[in-house]
């Protein structure tokens, strides 16, 4: 019997969509729901634990900036571990992290203790998401990977949304307690997740672990033929990969790794800006509070259609483009919010806003995931996350600062503006041909475009 070599990666990037991709596709977006219902929830209990323990508005801050410190923490340590111990198993010690120690959190007795269990829940939030995203890139097929990235991560908000219509439902009867006791269903379901979850097939890969690669491929690619002889192999395995961290910045990274960093710094201060301060902005502005809050869901909406709709440009054209240009365009939308135009104008720019920030932050994860080989992948989604997270922190507190400086409407908006039209240079000077792809498209480009065409 002939040895028989297959290339695990192009095995993925042509393979047709199987139940088994439904079946990464629909856990992934289950932990992602979760994920984002315990970052949100913090915000529904804020208004009773005010008033449970006499919390000023600057403590109730800083309550909410730990679970943003356990996340930054969280995204670069937990990314890096998993390209060491592997996708599945980080990500089942971080959903029993966000999970138990959220509902811990409704056991509380006082601030102190409720902020350090967030900050600890802060961590498995955080250190989840790059390693869901990762996993998910791995095993979408190439045609449309950036969809499905976008599609699983549109999850984030529909868990912040279900934590808002929960709480509006359950919290007036029940205490804010049973919030928490909510986030504990995902503890318990982790023999569930771990019995249908798989692991990364380029980590089993890498492994040496044949049958339980040979069992996924056959799900992935019913077609092909296997037998004991067959060799898998990787194509994107590059000398000087091996300390994952150091590699962000070899193999020509370096410049492109800090681009990534700017460009997340600048949009998830944009994103926890407006969704810490739109509705007191556009009261500010004249608009009934009422009105503010729809405009809140209205920029959600847009996030989730941005990604989506996002992610389907991207596989027809290149993530690039179309997020250089999403950022370009939801920075002019928001400098048109300070100006006064009809309901309907301002619901869509408002949209527009939340596309090109709530869903460029998905998409940009998709294209960190893309750039980085598999070795390293979770690192880079981790640090950029990380980095991230401290624009998320910044965000809120110099759009609060900037309100007590009581500039005109058009000035406030302007400002905000301005971290959209960085995060569009960031992009644009990303370099695509250090990255897996482009290094692809360097060496194949007749194939490419013929396969373009053919798509």
């Amino acid at each position: 019997m002939s040895t028989q070599t297959l290339n695990i990666n192009t095995v993925v990037d042509e393979a047709k969509f199987t139940p088994f991709h439904w079946s990464v596709l629909i856990w992934c977006l289950l932990i992602i729901i979760f994920d984002g219902y315990d970052l949100v929830i913090y915000g529904v209990a804020l208004p009773l634990l005010m008033q449970e323990w006499g919390l000023s508005a600057v403590q109730a801050g800083l309550l909410a900036s730990t679970a943003l410190f356990g996340m930054m923490f969280g995204a670069m340590s937990f990314g890096t571990l998993s390209d060491k111990l592997g996708r599945k198993k980080t990500i089942m010690i971080c959903v029993a992290i966000f999970s138990g120690f959220t509902f811990l959190g409704a056991f509380a007795s006082s601030p102190v203790e409720f902020g350090i269990l967030r900050f600890l829940a802060g961590l498995g939030i955080g250190g989840v998401m790059p390693n869901v995203v990762a996993l998910m890139t791995e095993y979408a097929p190439k045609r449309i990977r950036s969809t499905l990235v976008a599609i699983m991560f549109s999850g984030y908000a529909i868990g912040g949304m279900a934590s808002a219509l929960l709480g509006a439902w359950l919290v007036a009867d029940h205490g804010w307690k049973i919030m928490f006791f909510i986030a504990g269903i995902p503890f318990v379901a982790l023999p569930i997740i771990w019995k249908f979850l798989p692991e990364s097939l380029m980590f089993l890969t890498k492994k040496g672990e044949t049958a339980q690669v040979a069992e996924i491929v056959q799900k992935i690619s019913p077609e092909q033929k296997l037998n004991a002889e067959t060799r898998f192999v990787l194509n994107d395995v590059i000398a000087g990969d091996e300390a994952p961290l150091r590699a962000l910045f070899q193999q020509g990274r370096m410049f492109s790794t800090l681009m990534f960093w700017v460009a997340f710094f600048m949009c998830l201060l944009m994103v926890y800006a407006l969704g810490s301060w739109l509705p007191k902005l556009m009261i500010q502005a004249g608009y009934s509070l009422g009105a503010s809050m729809l405009f809140l869901f209205a920029l959600n909406i847009g996030g989730m259609v941005g990604a989506i709709g996002g992610g389907a440009l991207a596989d027809r054209f290149h993530l690039k483009p179309v997020l250089s240009i999403m950022f370009t365009v939801g920075a002019l939308a928001l400098i048109l919010l300070g100006f006064n135009s009809p309901q309907a104008v301002l619901y869509t720019l408002i949209a527009v806003a939340g596309a090109a920030t709530i869903g460029s932050q998905i998409l940009l994860y998709t294209f960190v995931a893309q750039f980085y080989p598999t070795a390293v992948r979770s690192t880079g989604m981790g640090w950029a996350s990380g980095i991230g997270r401290i624009g998320a922190i910044v965000g809120p507190i110099l759009t609060g600062a900037l309100l007590t400086l009581q500039l005109p409407h058009q000035m406030n908006f302007l400002v905000i503006a301005i971290p959209g039209i960085i995060a569009a240079l960031a992009v644009f000077m990303v370099n695509l041909k250090v990255s897996v792809e482009g290094t692809q498209q360097e060496q194949l480009p007749s194939k490419r475009i013929k396969d373009s065409v053919l798509s």
